[in-house]
């Protein structure tokens, strides 16, 4: 197994996010932050070498007054993140330490993955040099036109929903990064920066719990995720996705409240 980085982007804005007073990397689930939360899969993994998290310069103080004693208990490199995101992974990428052989990519406002999927990602980056986890796209899809009006139903046999992380060979995203048009409309993850160099990406098969945190109601669907899974942990089988079946099992019993909170 090769030595893997991880990079978490959170210099963004939280513009859709609802809330003027904290964004949502730093919002709590059972009082613990998203972006922590987003980390701690990677804890659990030997191979992990080095964890490098990109916060916008505007957040620094409150990071560093909340954050210090996590950050240097688990050994977490904290860097300023660009104006983009690629700006961001292109920053971090630079702190990457020599004897990293893979580089994951993950949305500090994604945290309900477990060590488990991490894992299973790794270990298709090792084969394919690349690698993301996605789910295949269950809705019907239409393309429409400038007026909101439809104009065309996409075939979704083929069509995934890519999710992070996104794990490749260092080189690999290190050139991908240097070839990137600084120009035009930017790529939306890493793999499509990936792809433009002639590599293409093994798709691991994801969950929707792993959910990102855009809005509110995105993080009381993942505070409920983590309600149910500790639930489920006391009749969980050896099973490396027994929690997220258990999760399937128990929602049809979820209540209102489970997601959206009493009296909302």
């Amino acid at each position: 197994m090769g030595r893997f980085a991880v990079i978490l982007p959170a210099a963004g804005r939280s513009s859709r996010f609802g809330d003027p007073k904290r964004k949502k990397i730093y919002a709590e689930i059972d009082g613990r932050a998203v972006w922590l939360r987003a980390v701690d899969p990677f804890l659990k993994l030997d191979e992990v070498a080095q964890i490098i998290i990109a916060i916008a310069l505007e957040d620094q103080e409150l990071f560093d007054r909340r954050y210090r004693e996590s950050v240097a208990f688990l050994g977490i490199d904290v860097i300023i993140g660009g104006a983009e995101r690629a700006d961001t992974v292109a920053s971090a990428l630079e702190r990457v330490k020599p004897d990293c052989d893979f580089v994951a990519v993950h949305d500090a406002a994604r945290p309900c993955l477990t060590a488990e999927q991490a894992a299973e990602v790794f270990k298709a980056a090792e084969v394919h040099g690349a690698a993301l986890l996605a789910t295949p796209a269950f809705e019907t899809i239409k393309r429409v036109n400038a007026d909101r009006l439809t104009v065309e139903t996409v075939c979704r046999d083929d069509l995934y929903m890519a999710q992070t992380p996104q794990v490749f060979r260092r080189e690999w995203l290190v050139e991908a990064y240097a070839r990137r048009p600084k120009n035009g409309k930017a790529a939306t993850d890493d793999t499509q920066l990936v792809e433009a160099i002639g590599h293409p990406c093994a798709i691991v098969a994801g969950s929707s719990h792993n959910l990102k945190i855009t809005t509110q109601d995105d993080l009381a669907m993942a505070k409920a995720v983590f309600a149910i899974r500790d639930r489920a942990k006391s009749s969980a089988s050896g099973h490396p996705f027994a929690d997220e079946q258990a999760i399937w099992d128990d929602l049809p019993r979820i209540r209102p409240a489970d997601l959206f909170g009493e009296g909302e």
